[in-house]
Parts: structure tokens; sequence; C-alpha cells
């Protein structure tokens, strides 16, 4: 049985302040995971919506070019095959021209998150990946928390006690 889980990749104390800066940037907590919920609910992944927005009751999330469903395919199973967080690909391996392509295509595509009313917040931004370097290339963990991780481990991260 496979039980990784590609949160574990990054600091917890720095993700549960990242999120919790986002979640207060769209009114809170429970709108973030409502945010969560509504996104895991959808029949087909938010990500290949072809107007490149995904709507829920209490705000939108807007990406700057459409994704499509072969490149969404290759994203989660590189996510999962990569334990160490770097998806970049190493020379002469089978699928290393697609998953060039794939970074290609979604290293510019920004994602807007905004509340709909304006009084709860900001909303923020971010893109799919991080780039650490020319042979570097690891999963926002904002990406990966609003577009694959499941609910529940979300929860525990937000409502995780600081160490002393």
């Amino acid at each position: 049985m496979n039980n990784f889980n590609p949160l574990d990749l990054y600091p917890q104390e720095e993700l549960q302040k990242d999120l919790l800066r986002c979640a207060k940037s769209i009114g809170g907590k429970n709108y973030f995971l409502q945010l969560l919920e509504a996104l895991r609910n959808e029949q087909t992944p938010a990500l290949v919506a072809k107007n490149s927005t995904f709507r829920f009751p209490l705000g939108t999330v807007k990406w700057t070019k459409p994704i499509f469903r072969e490149k969404f395919t290759l994203l989660k199973q590189l996510r999962l095959e990569h334990k160490d967080g770097n998806i970049f690909p190493k020379k002469g391996i089978k699928k290393h021209k697609s998953i060039m392509n794939l970074l290609r295509a979604l290293k510019p595509i920004a994602f807007i998150v905004q509340p709909k009313n304006k009084k709860d917040g900001e909303g923020f931004t971010f893109h799919p990946f991080d780039i650490v370097d020319e042979k570097t290339t690891l999963i926002n963990p904002l990406f990966e928390v609003l577009f694959f991780s499941p609910v529940y481990q979300i929860k525990k991260i937000l409502n995780k006690k600081p160490s002393r």
C-alpha cells in the first residue's frame, strides 16, 4: 500500500502559515474549506474547465489559460511518481518530451482566487510550479492543496496547534 503524501515534502509550519493567510484573504478557514469541498465535488476536474474558471457559492477561481485533460492526467501521475518533489524530467527518460511540454505550458499560468464579496478579503494568486533552478521544478504547495490533496489532510494542517 502506498502512503505517500505530497504535502509531507513541505515544511508544515510554513505551509500552515500560507494556508491561513490564503484562507483569511477569502473570508476565513470555513470559506477556504468550502472552496476545497466544492472543487472535490465536481464531476470533471475543475482544472480542465474550458473557460478556465471555477465558481463556488462564495467566490471564483480563475486561471489564465485552459489546461487540457492529457496535461492534467500527466500532472496527476508526476506528482505521485516523484517522491522527492522534483518533477523536472531527467535526460533520456521515456516521457521527457511530454513532461517538458507540460512544464512549458503550465509554468506561466496564474491562478486567481477571489471571494464573491469584497468585504471578505482581497483573494490570492499563485502559480502551479516553484522553479528552484534549471533542473529542479516543484509543485507549488497551494496548487497541491487546492486541486489534489484530500480535504481531511488540509483540515489537519489548518487546525494544527503551533509548536512552541
